[in-house]
């Protein structure tokens, strides 16, 4: 769809929902990930949603994305867990040649492997990759050469909880900026620890643990970082803003935001009373447009 949320165009067709798009660099493909038979499998087609094909049939893939090349993806591969537990916490990345269909573990340092490492997104010049590990404790966002040597802590937080909550401050999500200079993400108290995952029900606390989720962007080096806003699932446009999701009473569900030049604006790319899921921008050489699952 386009950015004001005209001329939308369903893609994926599916009993259980497919979700977390990435579409490729070179504006070809569109990877997904789609529920089957209990596992969330990786699913690649043409951009218009025709000749999809698995990639990866069994486990929980989540959050594709690709290499510069458009040949290579990455992804996330976590066990089966309940919903109280962070798939996160025992999870490996892993990368895969979408031509030969072979995969393999990303990163084979067993000093790396020793964490859990999720979530990966590479940089434009394919030689970095981003991610979150709890390898020093709490979950925070790392860089590393894209084979997981020289890994390093980018972008840590000035406390490690929540001075009311008394719960640790994580950090999710990290998506590179198109020209390479930068990395937003998530950061706040996870939602496991809200209502609907512990089973103890405390709007209070719920509402809470909510008003942590912001937005950060940091700089490739670690050495500039700042707040963009409330919200969470931070995606890069690609002339290169920020945008954020929270959610809106008003709206009856969730209202995305884009950062400007002149500060920032809403983009009414989700109808009223609807949820969502996370959403990618179609490479500026194809379409200046967005999907969302």
């Amino acid at each position: 769809m386009k950015e004001d949320g005209s001329d939308s165009l369903q893609l994926t067709h599916s009993k259980h929902g497919c979700r977390m798009p990435s579409i490729s660099p070179d504006g070809k493909n569109l990877l997904y990930a789609e529920l089957v038979k209990g596992s969330l499998s990786l699913w690649l087609s043409d951009i218009d949603g025709k000749h999809a094909r698995a990639l990866i049939s069994d486990g929980m893939n989540l959050l594709p994305s690709w290499l510069p090349d458009s040949r290579h993806i990455v992804w996330m591969k976590a066990q089966q867990a309940n919903k109280s537990h962070d798939p996160a916490s025992n999870s490996q990345i892993h990368i895969l040649d979408t031509h030969m269909g072979k995969s393999r573990r990303l990163f084979s340092d067993p000093e790396q492997i020793k964490f859990s490492n999720a979530m990966p997104s590479v940089s434009s010049d394919g030689k970095k990759v981003a991610f979150v590990s709890n390898r020093s404790g709490t979950f925070r966002i790392w860089v590393s050469n894209l084979d997981g040597s020289g890994a390093k802590l980018i972008s840590p937080p000035p406390k490690e909880k929540d001075e009311n909550l008394k719960l640790p401050i994580e950090q999710k999500v990290p998506m590179w900026s198109p020209n390479g200079k930068w990395i937003a993400h998530w950061e706040g108290v996870e939602m496991i620890h809200m209502s609907p995952y512990t089973g103890i029900k405390n709007p209070k606390r719920d509402q809470q643990i909510a008003a942590t989720f912001n937005v950060w962007v940091v700089s490739s080096n670690g050495k500039q970082r700042r707040k963009v806003g409330r919200g969470d699932d931070p995606t890069w446009s690609p002339d290169g803003f920020v945008t954020r999701a929270f959610p809106d009473r008003e709206r009856g569900g969730p209202k995305v935001m884009i950062e400007t030049k002149s500060g920032e604006k809403q983009l009414l790319i989700v109808p009223p009373k609807r949820n969502w899921g996370r959403l990618c921008w179609m490479p500026i050489r194809t379409q200046n447009s967005r999907l969302k699952n």
